[in-house]
């Protein structure tokens, strides 16, 4: 029979837990006692108790969800638990809280996602009434759909099997915030966001990702209703990801998809709301009509590129961009000026504005602190101002406001320290932890790197590349993944290599990443060939992945528009970019890929670098001072030996 420790304050010593003879040991199905999660819990704990930010990286096998939950939990505070995945989000929830209320059973925990993630059952109710269904398939899943709301708790689309993720069913139904009437709502006392508000509002731990805590950090700042309650501490699981992340939901962007998603919306509530207003109806073709004028003025090759002449482009497209900003004001006066006018229209008309702001901001803003760029992708053209340094933001926003925040990943680190990640996210007077992984990497894994391969900025570097995967892929018999920097380089070595193995060969684009993961994982001797999506958040235990070759040390490409900013605004302070920026985030890219290979204490296999710089160059010290401690070799006969050992 479990004991429960039921009151916070009832804290006996972390080593009743976690020690050799304490509970998990009792309790956990795969329990070792591991030191560093002790240390780490320890670590969590105090900075709770005395309101300090902690940095802690715990290698792969540390055990470090379990080692900041029980903390969390001991504490009696309100805690944000933001993770860099859904599944992480997911494990947390499902797996672990479960596990840890046999000790702790008052535990009250949320799992909170995007609104995108449930159902609105109005929307579901509204679409029944019109004939927008499109063919026996979406029909199939919409009764799918409608049979599953009558019995589901939360409204989460995971919960239904065979979902497409790209479902525009889905699109059409979910509970996004752009159409949402709030308390006006018939719905609003069943609806799902309101039920996940409430159990928030009522729970001890939040488990959020960090997609979602970042849109409620810039809707606090705009004084929007918030997406959490109020909270007292914060873990950033796979904290790596904060800056990419802040820096995304600190910015703006606007696209052509955004002005038809407008569109679109206000033609279907006029529809469904059975409003006749032809004058709206005229306003909402004139913008459209006035977006693709506008949109049509950027080039047709995909990609982005900064927008560093946009001065230049008002004038010589002044008229253009000024019909479009009118046709967003004449909008928004029109849907304004019907009498009677449900919520759903003034939302409508809000979305006008918010565009009208946006592209304003997009094209005229002066903040030093931006970097103005756009990208075409696919059919769409997005402008987006993004912040170059979020280190500031961050400190005022965040850092300044909460008064313990713990910053944990299996990859923070570069040589042992954290200054970069400080440098980057704005720490200041964090306690600090580097917690070796337990695993045995000298004798688990064996590096290599053929120096004998070209600069892999050279022409030939792809074809004599290839040459090696073969020759290594044939040394593992398959059960690999090959990660690459760019598709370009992953498609040609993907068709060299084809030819010359009898392994199933899977590529990155030929089906969703679940699939091909799913795919992966249950065909034996599979190589997957991918870029950098696949380099973080990937579990493949066991020997069905034996090898991670990595084609080249992944530096961000110095051309991308907020990479160049931030060089250049390193480089006029007064700093060094490559040693300060670029070395650093490629140092922890690289630990991310290398560490999908070793997951567990019984996974054996070869980690391979295919370029030459991480040996030859003065910066290679830094990359092999922050990776655990490989076996190293520059001879593929060490890797077949190594393989024939296995």
């Amino acid at each position: 029979m479990v004991t429960a420790i039921k009151k916070p304050s009832e804290k006996p010593p972390l080593e009743k837990i976690f020690g050799p003879s304490g509970w998990l040991a009792r309790h956990h199905p795969n329990y070792e006692y591991r030191r560093g999660q002790l240390e780490m819990a320890e670590g969590v704990e105090s900075a709770l108790e005395n309101r300090q930010h902690l940095i802690v990286e715990a290698g792969t096998g540390t055990g470090k969800t379990l080692a900041y939950l029980v903390p969390i939990i001991r504490s009696g505070q309100r805690v944000v638990i933001s993770t860099g995945t859904k599944n992480l989000q997911e494990q947390v929830f499902f797996k672990d809280i479960p596990f840890l209320k046999r000790l702790f059973p008052e535990i009250r925990a949320t799992l909170m996602k995007g609104r995108q993630n449930y159902l609105c059952r109005q929307k579901l109710y509204d679409i029944e009434k019109q004939p927008v269904l499109s063919g026996m398939e979406e029909v199939d899943l919409y009764a799918q759909i409608r049979e599953w709301e009558k019995h589901t708790e939360s409204g989460d689309r995971a919960e239904i099997e065979r979902m497409p993720d790209t479902s525009e069913l889905w699109s059409r139904i979910d509970a996004r915030s752009d159409s949402c009437t709030g308390q006006k709502c018939k719905e609003f006392e069943r609806c799902f966001i309101t039920l996940m508000h409430q159990r928030a509002a009522e729970s001890d731990i939040i488990i959020v990702n960090h997609h979602l805590f970042f849109a409620d950090l810039a809707l606090r700042q705009m004084e929007y209703a918030s997406l959490l309650p109020d909270y007292a501490a914060i873990v950033f699981d796979e904290a790596h990801q904060i800056e990419d992340v802040a820096t995304q939901y600190f910015g703006i962007q606007v696209s052509n998809y955004r002005v038809e998603e407008l569109a679109r919306d206000t033609e279907a509530t006029l529809r469904a709301k059975a409003i006749q207003s032809g004058e709206v109806l005229s306003a909402t073709a004139d913008m459209r009509h006035r977006s693709e004028l506008f949109f049509d003025l950027f080039p047709g090759k995909e990609g982005r590129t900064a927008f560093n002449n946009r001065e230049e482009f008002l004038g010589v497209n002044r008229g253009v961009y000024s019909s479009l900003l009118n046709a967003f004001v004449r909008l928004a006066s029109e849907l304004t000026r019907l009498k009677d006018r449900p919520e759903e229209i003034n939302n409508l008309a809000r979305r006008a504005e918010e565009l009208r702001k946006g592209f304003e901001f997009a094209l005229e803003s002066k903040e030093r602190n931006f970097v103005y760029w756009w990208e075409r992708r696919g059919r769409g053209v997005f402008l987006e101002g993004s912040p170059i340094d979020v280190s500031v933001l961050l400190r005022e926003r965040l850092l300044g406001k909460v008064d313990s925040i713990v910053f944990t990943s299996a990859t923070l680190a570069v040589g042992g320290k954290f200054d970069y990640l400080k440098a980057r996210l704005g720490i200041q007077n964090a306690k600090e932890k580097v917690l070796d992984s337990h695993f045995d990497f000298g004798e688990q894994a064996l590096l290599y790197t053929p120096v004998h391969l070209p600069d892999p900025r050279q022409p030939d570097f792809a074809r004599l590349a290839s040459e090696e995967v073969v020759q290594i892929l044939k040394a593992t018999r398959g059960r690999a993944f090959v990660l690459f920097t760019s598709y370009q380089q992953m498609r040609e070595v993907y068709e060299r290599a084809r030819p010359r193995l009898r392994y199933p060969m899977l590529l990155q684009g030929t089906a969703p990443r679940t699939a091909l993961l799913d795919r992966f994982r249950k065909t034996a001797h599979a190589v997957l060939f991918a870029t950098s999506s696949f380099w973080q958040g990937v579990d493949v235990q066991g020997q069905q992945l034996s090898a991670v070759i990595i084609d080249r040390l992944p530096f961000a490409v110095p051309s991308d528009p907020v990479v160049a900013a931030r060089i250049r605004m390193i480089n006029e302070d007064g700093g060094n970019a490559f040693t300060d920026y670029q070395t650093p985030e490629a140092v922890i890219s690289l630990k991310q890929g290398f560490g999908r290979l070793i997951r567990s204490e019984t996974d054996r296999g070869v980690l391979v670098i295919l370029d030459h710089r991480i040996v030859r160059k003065p910066y290679g010290r830094i990359f092999f001072e922050s990776l655990p401690h490989y076996r190293r070799t520059d001879r593929l006969e060490e890797v077949k030996a190594f393989m024939r050992e296995l």
